[in-house]
């Protein structure tokens, strides 16, 4: 009589188990269906628009949403259907970019403070905590008033305001981590501070690094989209959300509501979208 050898079932790690809770939540599922629309309207609108984003034809200016122009026309004439879908770009370009700055400079900047403690930390804390106590945008407005307002000054801007915020949130995390085990067993081989810091506490901290990148995107978003509308951010002749509601918002006093509402609700849903993302992947990581 032979005996059947049961076949081992292939463990499935905690990344796994990760990605399949992500893909199971609604609120994540919602949000990302949400951003890979604009995504894909940033990366192939430009191709797929039924008209020229950037063509005047005062000839229809303010003309309201028909069967050739779905989402009316603005007061130079120009689609604003058209220029809604290309208006992703660049806030989807800027806005990632400064969040990714933010991040980075954050997180190192909060790995420091957190390890060496001490003065390291009472001299950069006290600075982080008096950058805090100004509010983001007027921080903004007054950098971008003294260098000059573009694209890249803008990505700088707020990647450079985010940092204290990701760096107070890095420093948390690693006040947890330093006294562990782990830590002070590498202490004990003599590895030094830098590795330390960024090969052993930084990958046991990326959770809250993660999350904390989720929410500030959101941020990102919305600073970008103020910026413009105050005029210090995306210049024309950008399609970009916020400069276009700069240049219509006086408009709906007239009736031309079309040239308001649809770029207002594009920033509305893409932030949405992304605190949704946010708020998927944290609940997954809490677990």
């Amino acid at each position: 009589m032979s005996t059947a050898t049961a076949t081992p079932v292939p463990h499935k790690g905690p990344r796994f188990e990760r990605t399949k809770a992500l893909l199971s939540s609604p609120t994540f599922v919602v949000g990302a269906l949400i951003l890979l629309f604009w995504v894909a309207c940033a990366l192939i609108g430009h191709w797929v628009v039924p008209q020229d984003p950037y063509a005047s034809d005062p000839l229809n200016s303010l003309t309201p949403p028909d069967g050739t122009h779905w989402f009316g026309t603005d007061q130079l004439g120009r689609d604003v259907f058209a220029r809604v879908i290309v208006g992703a770009r660049d806030i989807l370009t800027i806005a990632p970019l400064a969040t990714l700055l933010g991040t980075v400079a954050g997180t190192a900047v909060g790995l420091i403070v957190g390890y060496f403690d001490g003065w390291v930390d009472n001299v950069i804390g006290r600075l982080i905590d008096a950058v805090l106590a100004l509010p983001l945008v007027i921080v903004a407005l007054l950098a971008l008033a003294a260098v000059g307002a573009s694209n890249m000054t803008v990505i700088l801007v707020i990647g450079i305001t985010f940092t204290p915020i990701t760096a107070r949130t890095v420093r948390a995390a690693v006040f947890a981590e330093r006294n562990l085990d782990y830590v002070l067993a590498a202490q004990l081989r003599g590895e030094n501070a830098f590795y330390i810091m960024f090969a052993e506490i930084l990958p046991n901290v990326l959770q809250p690094i993660i999350v904390e990148a989720t929410v500030r995107l959101g941020y990102a978003i919305f600073a970008v989209a103020t910026l413009s509308f105050l005029g210090f951010g995306i210049q024309p002749p950008s399609a970009d959300w916020g400069l276009a509601l700069s240049e219509s918002y006086t408009l709906m006093a007239g009736g031309a509501w079309w040239t308001v509402v649809f770029d207002a609700a594009a920033i509305a849903t893409l932030v949405v979208g992304v605190n949704l993302v946010a708020d998927g992947i944290q609940g997954v990581l809490e677990r």
